[in-house]
């Protein structure tokens, strides 16, 4: 029998304890800039920007319109979603690719800025809004506007709003389209078949100046919750029971004929390809998947490319990373994680995104953010000089596309046009 020492159980336990954390030592992750990112880099610089610009790639973003098309089955309608895709321009493109004459829309502005733009489009609220913010929308209105108001689908979640809805309805001698919101397990508000909803449906059918155009059902957190052990599939199966109660219930008061005809809402980005019919849903909404954020990375929508970036030249490229005060610090730093070992500082900052290329950038977290000059820290291989470009994708489009002024449209090779953004509102 081997008798084994103690000295040595401690050495050989010291062994495999350093050898544990010399696997957790970061490598170095930069290397050469991206092909794709430099033929960028240079359409920039041969249209003169020279500061933070969003831009989207619309060969991208036509590959994407397509692949969403391409997903519906037959029967199913297209809503763009307005508060993702921010720009009047922008729309206006995706209208012609798509086909689609229906948004989604948020606010007050951007019911005046769509009924003036395009009075042709159905707009359905994308949330309920208060009477008074309907009220200043058409107060807002030139009379050469007007004819637009009767395209808008009002979005009510309660009796109350439903009772202040008919009454500004009355009062201006109106007829309002009104569509229902359902909670089908969202629990952000809404509706679920029941009494409540039955006397909302019965005042829909006698009130002349209201009418019913149908449902609206979303539910984002299909695609957050964990596929283990069937949580999302009877998630799923629940929210399109939900669903259908409540159409079961508006066609015992309003009769299957009318319910027939009826906008069925459904979906966003993160589960527009669940919809496989339209045995529920007879329309879905979608608009962070054409130019996809980093939010919405996921299997499902796993065939649509990035189609948006953050440009922003460097104004500083150092050979070495210095922190103000702990100057001691920096060489056992470099030591341990060589992704630390330059930096370059940015035109501006702190947006709600990640950096891509040069590869192997990441934010300082010890510098901390900046709204100013963006500190950034990369590998050896890091070489990116004064004026080129740093690039990023946005987490998200609504908020962030609203930062940068007009977007720069990146096609065939060069910036071809400027599309401008809405002004920022709620």
């Amino acid at each position: 029998m081997v008798e084994i020492s103690r000295r040595t159980l401690m050495i050989g336990g010291a062994g495999l304890a350093g050898a544990a954390v010399l696997m957790t030592k970061p490598g170095d992750e930069s290397g050469p800039r991206d092909p794709y990112f430099l033929g960028l880099q240079a359409a920039l610089d041969e249209a003169g920007i020279a500061s933070p610009t969003l831009v989207v790639d619309k060969a991208r973003l036509d590959a994407n319109i397509d692949t969403l098309i391409s997903h519906l089955p037959s029967g199913m309608a297209y809503r763009i979603v307005a508060k993702s895709l921010p720009s009047l321009d922008l729309i206006a493109h995706i209208r012609q690719r798509s086909g689609s004459d229906r948004l989604m829309t948020f606010n007050q502005p951007m019911l005046t800025a769509f009924s003036k733009a395009m009075p042709d489009a159905d707009q359905l609220l994308g949330k309920p809004l208060p009477v008074a913010a309907a009220r200043n929308y058409f107060q807002s209105l030139a009379p050469e506007d007007a004819a637009a108001a009767a395209n808008i689908q009002w979005l009510i979640d309660t009796p109350e709003r439903l009772a202040q809805y008919r009454e500004l309805a009355r009062a201006a001698g109106l007829t309002l389209r009104i569509n229902l919101e359902l909670d089908v397990g969202l629990h952000r508000g809404g509706l679920e078949a029941g009494d409540t909803l039955k006397a909302m449906l019965e005042t829909l059918r006698d009130s002349p100046e209201l009418s019913f155009s149908g449902f609206m059902g979303y539910e984002p957190h299909l695609a957050a919750l964990p596929e283990a052990l069937g949580w999302r599939e009877r998630a799923r199966s629940g929210a399109w029971r939900r669903y259908g109660e409540a159409l079961a219930l508006a066609a015992e008061f309003l009769g299957a004929e009318t319910v027939a005809g009826l906008v069925r809402n459904a979906a966003g980005s993160p589960t527009y390809r669940y919809y496989q019919s339209t045995e529920v849903a007879n329309e879905i909404s979608a608009g962070s998947c054409l130019v996809k954020p980093t939010h919405f990375d996921t299997p499902l929508l796993e065939p649509h490319l990035p189609a948006s970036f953050i440009a922003t030249p460097v104004i500083k490229s150092m050979p070495q990373t210095r922190l103000p005060g702990l100057e001691f610090a920096a060489e056992g730093q470099r030591a341990w994680d060589p992704n630390t070992s330059r930096t370059v500082f940015t035109y501006g900052g702190n947006w709600m995104a990640d950096p891509v290329d040069p590869p192997g950038l990441s934010y300082n977290k010890t510098f901390g953010r900046s709204s100013n000059q963006e500190m950034l820290t990369g590998g050896h291989n890091l070489a990116i000089a004064p004026d080129e470009f740093v690039f990023f994708r946005p987490h998200q489009s609504e908020a962030v596309f609203l930062q940068f002024g007009d977007i720069a449209v990146f096609e065939d090779g060069r910036i071809s046009q400027r599309w401008p953004v809405f002004a920022a509102s709620a």
